[in-house]
């Protein structure tokens, strides 16, 4: 059928044309509605699988739709995990309609356990905690214990796991049984290239002798953290001596029951003209807490008169003043002094005159040699006491080693075997020496190893003599002699990093945490000397100028801090005593309105950690500051001290001597 011209024109069209018209405008429609209906199935299926996983907590899957079918995409930890989401799916569509296009990671190797243990060892026994790599370092470990506790007081907590030891364990767990083997009371940790280590010692030699073997004995490349303490001696009687004569001002004994009392002791000694840092014992026993104020005074007192020996016994003290010394000098000062000091004290004073110096016909000598052989000259009282001196010779340094020449006398005077025995007792502590007992004085004089047997000598014989008894120190230490020599002391350490930091200062770019490159010389220096004290504890602690703000002249000061402590860990120093902080803009040294004072304030310092009586070490270039901080306690906080609260004009009276 045609369609004519005069029926266009006419607006008339045929039916069948309208008929087909409207057919394909039907299709059209409903090829649209087909085409939006699959979207919106598509999305909310994505949309109803997406809130289903998610809800059963399956984050690592995602659904996509393809037309009718819906992917799942994504990696599971697991096969099961895999199956879960491909089922969750099909719960909320036609699990026809799902693809499965999930990954599964990779099964892994089982990682081996972290090995450690822990051996704790005391008077009660030793206990064995923790898991190893294999049997055989546990059947070790269990025979160390038991050639150390015979009587079999062992705690053993180990496990054991088939998996082979990990890189530094072999090294560890064999420092860590030779540690335990040589504390008798301590906590050793081991793990895999690191031991902890935390002891007691019976004494301050036994802690440097025990700190020096053990960093010997530790092999290169393990980290470890020594940590010995060492109890406060008991000092009986507590004494203190002080001398000034023509070789000068010296301590023969030095004690204080605080570190702030310490302190206060060493700087009036140094003020009398004492050379060097002498050492003083912090202990227990004193007599009252006004300890420091009479020593103090009493230095004073024998500096006026010129040349003197003080001897503090508890709380009898004993003044012997020269010769040189006039009378009306000695009654003046000794005077004062006996006002001064505080009402516990007894104070007996002697001033010496040429006539006193004579020497009486009895005398009893003995000589101890280099190779510990002893001769017993001179007079004893009676055949008593020349087989007690005899006897108390060969108990002290051994049988075979003395020749007694001895002869008797009934005409001594009183006292005298309590000053034979006495001076002999005295002349143990040294290696080499000669006594000498008279009627008027004691005289031991020799050298030692030990940098306190001069402390102890004087404290034997102030206590055995008694109160105004005249007794001559001269002991030489001798450095070669002592074993402890090599290690130096926590507070050498800190002296020694302060004499280089005094030197010259360690510097920064403004605003930067690199070193400068013209102060390298000096963290060289700085490892030199740390590289002998890998066990003191010191904090480096770096400091702003007030310029910027608060948190980031923190940071920066941090940063700075961090930077020193990895310069020292990258010459080959042990750093584990060592930490690093930054504090800022805070405590500072100098004003900060100026150039200078903020370059002065721009700063690292080493601080000693934890040792009483420590000096600090800084770079704040104050020689005035420096000598103070060279003085052992001077920038502790004060140590509590356990001496009697009540006040006695007397100490107990002492039990009757006999001779």
């Amino acid at each position: 059928m045609s369609t004519t011209r005069a029926q266009l024109d006419s607006g008339h069209l045929p039916h069948g044309v309208i008929a087909l018209a409207a057919v394909s405008g039907a299709g059209v429609v409903a090829a649209f509605a087909a085409w939006a209906s699959a979207l919106w199935i598509e999305s909310r299926s994505e949309q109803l699988v997406t809130s289903r996983l998610l809800d059963a907590g399956i984050t690592w899957a995602a659904a996509e739709a393809d037309g009718l079918q819906l992917h799942l995409i994504g990696t599971a930890p697991n096969e099961a995990a895999r199956f879960r989401a491909v089922n969750l799916a099909g719960t909320v569509i036609d699990a026809s309609r799902v693809r499965d296009m999930l990954d599964v990671t990779p099964v892994k190797a089982i990682e081996a356990p972290k090995f450690s243990v822990e051996m704790l060892r005391n008077d009660d026994g030793i206990q064995l905690i923790g898991l190893l790599p294999t049997s055989d370092s546990a059947e070790a470990l269990l025979t160390e214990a038991r050639a150390l506790r015979s009587d079999g007081a062992i705690s053993d907590m180990l496990e054991t796991a088939a998996y082979p030891a990990p890189e530094g364990w072999d090294a560890a767990f064999a420092f860590g049984m030779e540690a335990v083997k040589r504390l008798p009371r301590s906590k050793v940790s081991v793990a895999a290239g690191r031991v902890s280590v935390t002891a007691i010692a019976t004494s301050a030699e036994e802690q440097r002798r025990l700190t020096n073997e053990l960093n010997n004995a530790r092999p290169e490349g393990l980290q470890v953290s020594i940590d010995i303490s060492a109890p406060r001696p008991v000092l009986t009687p507590f004494t203190l001596r002080f001398v000034l004569d023509e070789q000068g001002a010296r301590f023969d004994a030095c004690a204080a029951d605080t570190d702030r009392a310490r302190a206060r002791i060493i700087a009036a000694g140094m003020a009398a003209g004492v050379p060097g840092r002498p050492s003083c014992i912090v202990g227990l026993g004193v007599p009252t807490p006004s300890w420091a104020d009479a020593v103090a005074t009493a230095i004073t007192a024998v500096t006026s008169l010129g040349a003197a020996t003080i001897t503090f016994s508890d709380a009898d003290v004993s003044l012997v003043a020269a010769d040189s010394v006039s009378q009306s000098d000695f009654d003046r000062i000794v005077g004062e002094l006996d006002s001064a000091l505080p009402e516990v004290f007894s104070l007996t004073a002697t001033l010496e005159r040429a006539t006193d110096a004579a020497l009486g016909p009895a005398e009893f000598t003995a000589t101890l040699s280099a190779d510990g052989r002893v001769e017993l000259r001179g007079r004893v009282t009676d055949e008593l006491l020349r087989n007690a001196t005899t006897s108390y010779a060969k108990a002290r340094f051994g049988v075979g080693k003395v020749y007694s020449a001895t002869r008797l006398d009934n005409d001594l005077p009183d006292g005298w075997p309590v000053r034979v025995l006495a001076g002999l007792e005295a002349l143990g502590e040294l290696a080499e020496g000669r006594l000498l007992v008279r009627a008027d004085t004691v005289e031991v004089e020799g050298v030692t190893g030990s940098q306190i047997a001069r402390s102890r000598i004087s404290q034997v014989l102030s206590d055995k003599l008694g109160q105004g008894q005249t007794f001559k120190v001269s002991v030489r230490y001798d450095e070669e002699l002592d074993p402890l020599a090599a290690l130096p002391t926590p507070q050498e350490c800190a002296a020694d990093v302060t004499a280089v930091l005094a030197a010259r200062k360690i510097t920064f770019p403004p605003g930067s945490a690199e070193i400068d490159g013209q102060t390298v010389g000096i963290m060289d220096a700085l490892a030199e000397v740390l590289e002998d004290c890998p066990t003191v504890q010191m904090e480096i602690a770096g400091y702003t100028d007030s310029q910027g703000s608060d948190s980031g002249n923190l940071a920066l000061s941090q940063a700075r801090a961090d930077a020193v402590l990895l310069a020292l860990q990258g010459r080959g120093v042990t750093i584990d005593a060592l930490k690093a902080t930054g504090y800022g803009e805070a405590n500072p040294i100098a004003d900060n309105a100026t150039e200078a004072g903020r370059e002065a304030n721009r700063r690292i310092e080493f601080v000693l950690l934890d040792q009483p009586g420590a000096p600090s070490a800084s770079t704040a270039g104050n020689p005035a500051s420096a000598q103070v901080s060279a003085i052992p306690g001077v920038n502790d906080e004060d140590s509590p001290s356990v001496a009697p609260t009540e006040k006695t004009r007397r100490p107990l009276a002492r039990p009757a001597r006999d001779g």
